[in-house]
C-alpha cells in the first residue's frame, strides 16, 4: 500500500502537499564542512545532501553502519575519480548528527579504515547525550 503525503488548503483555497518538518543539523566535534580537505564539488556533495537528510528525504546512495548501531549511515558520493563519504545518525529525536566526513584517499577495499571508525564512535556518544538534553 502506498501512503499518499496529506494535503492541506491555503489561504487562497488551493491544495499543498505537507512537507515534513526540518530537523536541524548538528556537526559534532570540531567537525564542519567548510573545514575539509575537500573539492568545492565534495563541499556542495555535503551540503546538499545534509539539507534533504534533514527534510526527511533518504538518499539512494547510503549505507548502514551496524557497527555503531541502528539508525547510523554512511553517505557516499564519487566524482571525477574522488570518493566522498559522510556519517551522519538520523535515529536520535532532535536533530540530524554528523559525525564525520572525508574525501576517501584508499583505492583498495572497501570497509571504513579503522581510525575513521574510531573517530564515530567517539563523536557518536556526544550526539546522544546532546540528543537527550532538554
Amino acid at each position: 500500500m502506498v501512503r499518499r503525503p496529506e494535503s492541506h488548503s491555503n489561504a487562497r483555497g488551493t491544495k499543498q502537499l505537507s512537507q515534513p518538518p526540518v530537523r536541524p543539523v548538528v556537526w559534532i566535534g570540531s567537525l564542519q564542512a567548510r573545514s575539509f580537505n575537500l573539492t568545492a564539488r565534495g563541499e556542495g556533495f555535503l551540503r546538499f545532501k545534509t539539507v534533504r537528510i534533514a527534510q526527511g528525504k533518504t538518499p539512494l546512495d547510503i549505507k548502514p553502519l551496524s557497527q555503531f548501531g541502528s539508525g547510523v549511515y554512511e553517505l557516499r558520493e564519487s566524482f571525477d575519480g574522488n570518493a566522498y563519504r559522510m556519517m551522519y545518525v538520523v535515529s536520535l529525536k532532535k536533530a540530524i548528527y554528523v559525525l564525520h566526513a572525508f574525501m576517501k584517499k584508499s583505492k583498495s577495499g572497501i570497509g571504513l579504515p579503522k581510525p575513521d571508525a574510531e573517530l564515530i564512535a567517539v563523536r557518536l556518544r556526544p550526539a546522544r547525550e546532546l540528543d537527550m538534553e532538554d
